[in-house]
This record gives structure tokens, sequence and C-alpha cells, in this order.
């Protein structure tokens, strides 16, 4: 039966047809309850089956049915199990298999026979304790297959009820097992997985290897094996994957729980959350308030629904990829988020989305969301919530005292701030002013400064802004206390500020007391055709100098305040995003300095800072030497710089990326792990003659790559100060930091 399966591609349903009503009609349950007569009769009925369904006879000659068996190994190598296994696992295709030709051993030749699975350690939580399940008179299959029941192979957990233990079964082979644990675990200092049949009272070891375990257990075993002699810390630190962390930090579906799938998109932020279906940010406020638990469903996300997703238990969009604005926001809240789901469509008038298979969500219906997964799940789905141990604490401690590269946090709020510290965040290295503009009542003096005819209407608008802006930087510093903080000057474009439709419009017009054809004049005026590319970041200061100068004026009266009253150490970095030519950064900087004196001499205390800048263009990293004699650090914005190097846009790319990574064109997604020859080169390039230039130059990382073990892993090889990411990636960073330094070994 299996033969004709995997050898033969028949169809498994076909023949497992057949071997059911054979039981019906025998009247019996199990498969070992038929008799020999029976089963001769079955294989009768398979032979006719096969032939009916291929067109020839099951082959009876051994060589021929051997050399089908081994040509079915290499086979396999390509299938599509085989093919999306090598995909979540990173294995190269190339690598291909091998096929290992033995003699076999029986576990059905009757109740003196047996066959089993079993893993040294607990593979779910790491305890200490034997854990497996067998079967009597059963081939391996069997076992794994479900098709019966399973036995304990030991006591340990024995509940009323459970089906007899191996221990009492067979007790001499199950000794036998135990001391061969002890031998296997000893010799590979690993927990193993290890499968085993008994013949005629007989055990024979089929293989081991070492096991797979929930993070959980990697920590527990890693940190128990050092206390037991058996490994050291440094090969502990090498056990936990970095990326295993994640289940660690975040709720995850419960792994018994039924879910039904209706929908895929990207694993934009982990963790599991369920809720009702809301399709606006003022919806998932508003349902947050009376306790309700909802998701945000949109097209795109944009900066205006930061508060929606604050409030929201996960968020799924239709559109963008895994450093969308939906993605990077979610992660930095440590909320669960699928990105890019093409699989739905969404129909705000209607208030709905429909799924690929035709089914229709409403607001109100609830759904549930698996980040680490991408899948859309009809109804609720129960979650496991994370537990952090003293294992896991005891491993972070060796982890710290290995690494040499610092790990910042990307943040923009005081609570972010708190969680990423929590996490052993050193710093941050992204604050995103823009995010703060959208809060309360400050987006208002935002639209009436874009509004404003002339420079003077602009600056009172900005006066509005400032003491809002200095309260939030007061915030960061307090919470990063004598750790250092790097601040970025507004970024986006204008236009992402002001509404866009025209009942907005009015909206808004109403709201402002202004005519709503000036407003709808000024937003047609701001449009662009290609935003990421256009009037935004240092390119919007050298235009209008005045916001930049309200930001730097807020991050040093801020600093100074606290320096000045409360006896802060403080050394703020100010950034000026997306230089391109050295002359812009001059002239920005320059104006910086002024501002920033100006304020130290208002004061009267001693304040070092620093202006650096972001290199998120190619240009900026081919110029970096010149661009070093004005910046006193570089933070490479990988994500930007990706964009810009692929010619991709990371809000569109989710439509097409996935068929590249399917299709090897691409060895992973390269806004998820950073691509070491392309945008790799330019980091490593923009380092050596940053460094040519300036030798103390500080280097750092702040795109979501700051969070991704291989890419952590290649700025420790080229020398980079600190890397930085999402508050709940920081441990990830911390753990591939120090794997770095044990790989160079």
């Amino acid at each position: 039966q299996m033969y004709s399966n995997v050898v033969l591609n028949l169809d498994g349903d076909i023949l497992e047809h057949i071997l059911e009503k054979m039981k019906e009609s025998r009247g019996v349950h199990n498969d070992t309850d038929l008799t020999a007569d029976d089963l001769k009769e079955l294989v009768a009925l398979f032979k006719t089956k096969v032939k009916e369904e291929l067109g020839h006879d099951f082959p009876m000659d051994p060589k021929e049915q051997l050399w089908g068996a081994i040509g079915a190994v290499f086979s396999s190598w390509m299938n599509a199990r085989a093919i999306t296994y090598r995909r979540l696992n990173n294995i190269p295709a190339e690598w291909g298999t091998a096929v290992n030709v033995q003699s076999m051993v029986f576990g059905n030749m009757g109740d003196d026979c047996a066959t089993g699975v079993a893993f040294t350690r607990d593979p779910s939580t790491g305890e200490d304790y034997f854990y497996g399940e067998y079967l009597v008179n059963a081939q391996g299959e069997d076992v794994v297959a479900g098709i019966r029941t399973p036995q304990p192979i030991n006591k340990d957990k024995h509940k009323p009820g459970d089906l007899p233990a191996m221990e009492d079964v067979l007790p001499d082979c199950y000794q036998q097992l135990v001391k061969i644990r002890d031998i296997l675990e000893k010799h590979y200092k690993d927990m193993q997985d290890i499968e085993f049949t008994i013949e005629k009272h007989k055990l024979y070891m089929l293989q081991t290897r070492n096991g797979k375990r929930t993070a959980k257990a990697a920590v527990k075993i890693a940190v128990d094996m050092v206390a037991e002699g058996l490994i050291s810390e440094k090969e502990a630190v090498m056990r936990v994957a970095p990326e295993q962390l994640d289940q660690l930090l975040h709720p995850s579906l419960d792994p018994t729980a039924a879910k039904t799938v209706v929908a895929k998109g990207l694993p934009a932020s982990p963790g599991a959350a369920s809720g009702q279906v809301v399709f606006s940010a003022d919806d998932a406020e508003e349902a947050a308030k009376i306790g309700l638990k909802v998701i945000l469903v949109r097209v795109e996300t944009s900066p205006e629904d930061i508060h929606g997703m604050h409030a929201a238990q996960g968020i799924l969009t239709a559109r963008g990829g895994m450093t969308s604005h939906a993605a990077v926001v979610a992660r930095g809240m440590g909320k669960c988020c699928v990105a890019g789901c093409g699989d739905i469509k969404v129909d705000y008038a209607s208030q709905q989305f429909t799924a690929k298979n035709g089914l229709v969500f409403k607001k109100g219906d609830v759904i549930t969301l698996d980040g680490s997964t991408g899948e859309v799940m009809q109804g609720e789905v129960p979650t496991v919530q994370p537990e952090l141990t003293g294992e896991f604490g005891q491993l972070m401690e060796w982890v710290d005292g290995i690494r040499r590269l610092k790990v910042r946090t990307n943040a923009d709020t005081p609570h972010d701030s708190q969680v990423a510290r929590d996490f052993g965040a050193e710093g941050i290295g992204l604050c995103r002013t823009e995010h703060m503009f959208f809060e309360g009542d400050r987006i208002m003096a935002v639209r009436e400064m874009i509004l404003a005819a002339d420079l003077d209407g602009r600056k009172r608008a900005l006066d509005k802004i400032l003491p809002m802006q200095k309260g939030d930087f007061l915030g960061l510093f307090k919470v990063m206390k004598g750790l250092p903080v790097t601040i970025r000057l507004l970024d986006p474009p204008l236009h992402e500020f002001l509404p866009h439709t025209d009942e907005e419009i009015d909206a808004l017009a109403k709201e402002m007391g202004v005519a709503a054809q000036i407003l709808k004049a000024k937003v047609e005026s701001l449009h662009e055709f290609n935003p990421m590319l256009g009037h935004r970041g240092c390119r919007l200061a050298v235009t209008y100098p005045e916001i930049y100068d309200m930001q730097v004026r807020a991050i040093m009266e801020a600093a100074c305040e606290l320096i000045k009253n409360e006896g802060y150490e403080i050394v703020p970095e100010i950034m000026i995003p997306l230089v391109g030519e050295v002359k812009e950064l001059a002239i920005l900087r320059a104006n910086a300095m002024r501002i920033a004196d100006q304020v130290i001499t208002d004061y009267g205390v001693k304040v070092d800072y620093l202006i650096g800048t972001m290199i998120e263009l190619p240009r900026a990293a081919l110029t970096a030497d010149a661009i070093a004699a004005e910046a006193e650090f570089f933070s490479f914005g990988t994500n930007d710089l990706t964009q810009t190097t692929y010619g991709l846009s990371r809000d569109d790319a989710g439509k097409f990326l996935p068929f590249y990574v399917e299709q090897e064109i691409y060895p992973s997604d390269p806004f998820v792990a950073l691509d070491q020859v392309g945008v790799g080169q330019l980091v490593r390039m923009g380092c050596e003659l940053g460094r040519k230039t300036r030798p103390n130059i500080k280097l750092g990382i702040c795109g979501e790559h700051g969070g991704e073990a291989s890419s952590v892993k290649f700025c420790h090889r080229i020398g980079l100060d600190y890397v930085s990411c999402s508050p709940f990636r920081v441990p990830i960073a911390r753990l591939a930091a120090a794997q770095a330094v044990l790989e160079e070994k």
C-alpha cells in the first residue's frame, strides 16, 4: 500500500478506501484484527486496483522494487513538501539528498514485537523526562500516522485510563532503551529524537538525531545541560536559534486547537490574536474603549491609523510587504500582523472582506491571525501565553558576556522604550518623529503649518508643536536615562499629514475654518507620482528649514532641562535623513548646530551632542567619505537602501517577491534578511569610506534587518558598533550578536 503511494505515485486514498471497506465488512476496527486470509484477499484487491489505475502490474521482482524505492527517495528532494521545508529552513536545493539501503526489522510479527518514537527530554517543555510513544505489533508508520492510538513508553505521567506503558508490557526492552537514552545524550550532548523497533523481544535502534523542540524547551535544555556539565556556556548560547525566541516573547496558537484557514499573507509581525473585524482605526479605538477585542483590517495602513493599530489585538492588510508601514509599526508595538494578504478583497463601503474561497467576513465577525505563519483563520482559535523563565534570564546573561555588538531599539514612545529596555536594549537607534505628529491635537497644528501661506504662518504653527515635541523627547530621555538616543528628524512628505478623499477634505476644512477648495488645492499641489523618491527627508528641510529648526530646539531643550534640573547624562544624536549629497548635510548640520548651541547657551549647561545622517541611498554609500566630513555617525537605513538598490517598492513587492523566493531567484525576501552581496556591499563600502575620513565615526543599522539573525551577524563581521530593531526583537539581536562572536572562533 505504501509502496504504491510513495514509489508508484498512486493516490493514497484509493487503496485506503479498499482497506476500510474490508475492515467494515469483517466488523473489525484495527488493521491488525484482519486474519491472514483477509490480508491475502486484500493484497489481491490492491494489485488489481494498481493495474486498473496505473495500466501496469505491481512490480514483483525485488530488485525492481529496490531500484524503484531508491528513485523515489531521490525524487522526493523536489516534491512540494521538501521544497517548502527547504524554504522554511534556508536549505539550498543544490545540496541534494542521499539513500541508505539496509535490511529491515519488523515490529509487526506478533505481540512480542513493537515500534516507537521517543525524545530523551520533553520537546515541548525541556523537562528532563523520557518522553515517547510505542505500539505493539506495528510498523513505524503506524505510530506517526495516527492510524492507531499510540501508548506511552513509561508510567512517569500515566493517567487513569491510559493504555499500558512499554515499561509494563516489555519491561526488559524498556530498561535497555533507558540505558541507551543515557548513552546517546552523553555522546551527542544534546536532546535526541530516537526511533526503535522490537522484533521477537530484541531491541533495535533505527536512528537518532538532534530533536526538534520549542523555544521554551531549547532554552531550558541548554541551561540544564550546562548545570549537568554536559556542555559549556558558549555551547549553550549556540544551541538556541535566535528566531526561535519570537515564540517566547509573543502569544502563539495552541498547537492542539482545530483551525480553519481562509487566507494567507506575509508573516509580518509574530504572535497570535483573535478579535472582531473592524475596518477603521477610529472603530478599533472606540471598540477597545468598551473592552472589545478587535482585529483592524485595512487595504494598507498609514501613519494616521496608529491609534487604531495600538487599540487592536492584531492587524491584517491586503497590501504591503514585510517592511510596510503596518509591519514596521506592528513589530514596534509587539502586535501580531499579517500583511500583503492578496487572498482577501477589502470593501470599506460594505464593511466586509471576502476571502479567496468566497467566504465573506463582515464587521463584527471574529477572525484569528497568526503573525508567525501569515495565516488568517475563521472564528476564535485558542492561544498560549508566552512565559519568560529564569533559564531565559540566565541564557541572556551568558549572551551579554560574549557579544561585542551593542543592541538598541527602534522606538517612538516612552512605553515602547521601556519595553525595549526590559528586553535589554542599550539605547534608541531610531526614533521616528513623524509618528508623534499624528497624536492628539498636534495633527491640527501640523496641518496648519502645511497650509500656511508664508514663513510667519508656518512658524506660528510650529510654535504650537514645539512644546509637544519637547514633551515627547523628555519622555524618551527619562526612560533611556544615560543611554544614547538617536532621533531622526521629519522624514515623510507633507501630503501624508493631509486627508485625500473629498469627504475627508470637506470635514477638515470645516474643522479648520478654511475653504474646502483651498485645502483641496494644497493637497493637489503636494501630490507626487513617486513620493518615496520625492520631496521628503532632508529635501523638505532644505526648502523649509524652520521645520528642522523646531525639532532640534525641542530635542536640545528637553536634554538641557534634564541635565540642569535632574542631573541626567544625555548625549542626543540628531539624525538627518535621506542625504544623497554632502552639501545637503553641510547646510542642515550648520543650521542644527546654530540652534543647538543657542539653546545650550540659554540654559547655561554643558551638553555634548552628535549630528549624523541616515545612509539609505546608494549614492550616500558611494560618497560616504565626503559625507563623513559632516557626519559624526552613520545609521544605515537598510529598509530604504534595499528599496533603492533593488528598485523595489516594499509596499508593492509582496505581490511577486514570494514567487522570486519560491523559484530561488532570491535566496530570501531582501526586506526580511539583508542582501549581503548587493545591499551589504554598499553598507560595507559606506563603513570603510566613512572610517577613512573620520576614524572614530559611530556606525549602526536601524532598518528592520537589525533584528534578523543572519543580518545581525553580517553587521558584526563588518565592524558596526550597534544594530537597532523593534523592542520585541531585541533579545533575538542580542543572541545573534553573541553567536557571531562564537562563529568566528
